[in-house]
C-alpha cells in the first residue's frame, strides 16, 4: 500500500487543514494519509484548544491514520519538532510528506538545507547569535548571505527542517504554498489561519464559518494558556530557587523570571516583560509549559522509544498490519509504563485537565483509552 504523511497540531481543525487534506488526496489518489499529530501541547509551547482524543476523532473523518507526536517533540524548537515526526514517518514507510509553505518551493529548501551543512553556515549563524539575535533570526541571515534565498515566514522555517531530516531518506517531500497569513489574528476569509480562530475564540466572537461542523461542536469545551497561569505562577514562586532544573530555562532566563513573576499579571504579560531580541515569545512560551508540566532537563530524552497508535479507519488499520513487522519501534496502541516517554504523556496530561470537574475520569483516559476506530 502506498502512503503519505502530514505533520500537523490542529490547533484547531479548520477549513485550510480541509483544503490541505483534498490538495494530497489530488496529488496522491491511492494513498493511506498518515497523521504524525501533535497532542494536548503544541509546537509554540500553546496548550490545544480541544484535547486530543477529540482532535483524532475529526481527523478520522478525512484521513486514514493518527499517530502521536510525543510531548518531548510536539513542544519543542522546529528542528527538534521535525526530527521526532519525521522519523516516526520514517518507521512507517511513508513514501512523501506533503506540508504547507508561505513562499519557498521543496527544490529551494533542498538547496539551503545543504548549505546549512556546509561549516561556513554555522560560523556565520554563531556570529549572529553572539550580536545577541535570536537562532530563527540568525538562521534567515545567515541563509540569506550565502544564498540570497529569503527565509524567515514560520511554515519556510519549519518546512526547511523537515526537508533537513529528509536528507538521506526515500521520503519525498512535497509544499503546498498556503492560502492565509500563519500569523494573521483577523478572521478574513472561508479560510482563515489557526491564530485567527483561537483569538476570536478568545474574544467571543463565532467561528462557525470557519471550521467543520464536527470542530464547531467541539468548541464547547476548550482550553487557553491563560486558564493556567495562576498555576504556573505558583509553581515558578514555590520553587523561585530551583528553575533551572526545567528545560528551556537557561542563559540566566531564572534571574529574569525572579525579576518579573511578582508584578505579572497574566502570561502574556510575563512573556513581553521577559521578551528580548534574544528570547522569543515562542521560546519563552514553551519554557513555560515546561515549568507548568514539571518537564525536566533529566526528562528530556530525545529518542524516539514507540510509535503510539491514537485512531485508525479500515484503510489506517490495513496500512499498519502491512508495515508493523518492518518498523523499528514499537507500534503500541494502549498505555504502559514501559516508555519514559509514556509517562511523561501521563503527567502533561493530568496538567491539560486540571481545570476540569471530571478531571480524574479524562486523565483516566490516556492509559484506559483505546485507539478511536472509524
Amino acid at each position: 500500500m502506498k502512503s503519505v504523511g502530514i505533520i500537523c497540531e490542529y490547533n484547531p481543525f479548520h477549513n485550510g487543514h480541509i483544503y490541505h487534506i483534498n490538495q494530497v488526496k489530488k496529488l496522491f489518489p491511492d494513498s493511506v494519509i498518515v497523521l504524525i499529530m501533535s497532542g494536548n501541547f503544541t509546537q509554540r509551547g500553546d496548550v490545544s484548544l480541544i484535547d486530543k482524543w477529540t482532535k483524532t476523532d475529526i481527523a478520522l473523518n478525512y484521513v486514514d491514520l493518527v499517530i502521536e507526536l510525543p510531548f518531548v517533540f510536539s513542544t519543542a524548537s522546529a528542528d527538534i519538532f521535525a526530527y521526532g515526526a519525521i522519523n516516526i514517518l520514517k518507521n512507517l514507510n511513508v513514501e512523501a510528506i506533503v506540508f504547507g509553505t508561505e513562499t519557498l518551493s521543496a527544490s529551494k529548501l533542498e538547496e539551503i538545507a545543504k548549505v546549512q551543512k556546509e561549516k561556513k553556515f554555522d560560523k556565520l549563524v554563531k556570529k549572529y547569535l553572539d550580536e545577541g539575535l535570536n537562532y530563527p533570526t540568525s538562521l534567515s541571515k545567515a541563509v540569506y548571505d550565502l544564498t540570497k534565498i529569503k527565509i524567515n515566514k514560520p511554515n519556510d522555517l519549519l518546512g526547511l527542517s523537515y526537508v533537513k531530516e529528509l536528507i538521506n531518506t526515500n521520503i519525498k517531500p512535497v509544499t503546498i504554498q498556503r492560502t492565509n497569513d500563519f500569523h494573521s489574528k483577523t478572521l478574513d476569509s472561508q479560510i482563515s489561519s489557526a491564530s485567527s480562530i483561537r483569538e476570536a475564540l478568545k474574544n467571543g466572537q463565532s467561528v462557525k464559518k470557519y471550521v467543520p461542523k464536527e470542530t464547531y461542536k467541539a468548541l464547547n469545551n476548550i482550553h487557553f494558556n491563560e486558564d493556567y497561569f495562576p498555576y504556573l505562577k505558583y509553581k515558578i514562586i514555590s520553587e523561585i530557587n530551583d528553575l533551572d532544573k526545567y528545560v528551556n530555562v537557561d542563559e540566566g532566563l531564572e534571574n529574569r523570571l525572579k525579576k518579573y513573576i511578582y508584578e505579572a499579571n497574566s502570561l502574556d504579560d510575563l512573556i513581553n516583560k521577559m521578551k528580548t531580541k534574544r528570547y522569543t515569545y515562542n521560546k519563552l512560551n514553551r519554557m513555560f509549559t515546561y515549568i507548568l508540566c514539571g518537564f525536566t532537563k533529566e526528562e528530556n530524552i530525545k529518542t524516539l522509544e514507540y510509535i503510539r497508535v491514537l485512531g485508525f479507519n479500515k484503510k489506517g488499520q490495513s496500512y499498519l498490519k502491512s508495515i508493523k513487522n518492518s518498523s523499528k519501534l514499537p507500534i503500541i496502541t494502549k498505555y504502559t509504563n514501559k516508555y519514559k516517554m509514556l509517562e511523561l504523556e501521563m503527567k502533561t496530561s493530568y496538567v491539560y485537565y486540571i481545570n476540569e470537574k471530571d478531571k480524574v475520569d479524562l486523565t483516566l483516559m490516556e492509559y484506559k483509552h483505546k485507539p478511536i476506530i472509524k
